[in-house]
């Protein structure tokens, strides 16, 4: 349980607050826009993530990507599929329908924002920053 849920005798906690996403929410998800042959992931060196972009063009192993209305240009290979929105918050990562860096990263990222700290990867239950601190 998260570390602000002081447990004083008898059953566990519910954890499906943290671990089941909500109507709301993904309806809100589903909303993103979403091209399936020209969205993809893109590396940030800034920071080491990745970045989401529309494929603008492709010159041989070359691509030109907009990333945030910015034109760049990747090798083919550095790029990734991004996973329909209906599988964004996605409960278990085994769902996904692309299961690259990028696509486990943002899903564990917005499960997060979301304070839906719990995630399922096949079998195992991934705990993402399960304290609060105060």
């Amino acid at each position: 349980m998260p570390g602000h849920i002081k447990k004083t005798t008898g059953p566990d906690p519910d954890p499906s607050p943290w671990l089941c996403v909500s109507a709301e929410l993904k309806a809100k998800l589903k909303s993103k826009p979403y091209d399936p042959k020209k969205s993809v992931w893109v590396p940030n060196k800034s920071d080491g993530g990745y970045l989401e972009g529309l494929i603008e063009s492709k010159d041989g192993v070359k691509v030109s990507v907009n990333v945030n209305g910015e034109v760049k240009v990747f090798k083919e290979d550095q790029l990734q599929q991004v996973n329909p929105p209906k599988f964004d918050c996605s409960n278990d990562m085994a769902d996904l329908t692309y299961l690259g860096d990028a696509c486990v990263l943002w899903n564990s990222v917005v499960r997060y924002v979301n304070e839906l700290i719990y995630t399922y990867s096949g079998l195992f239950c991934i705990a993402i920053n399960p304290y609060k601190r105060f």
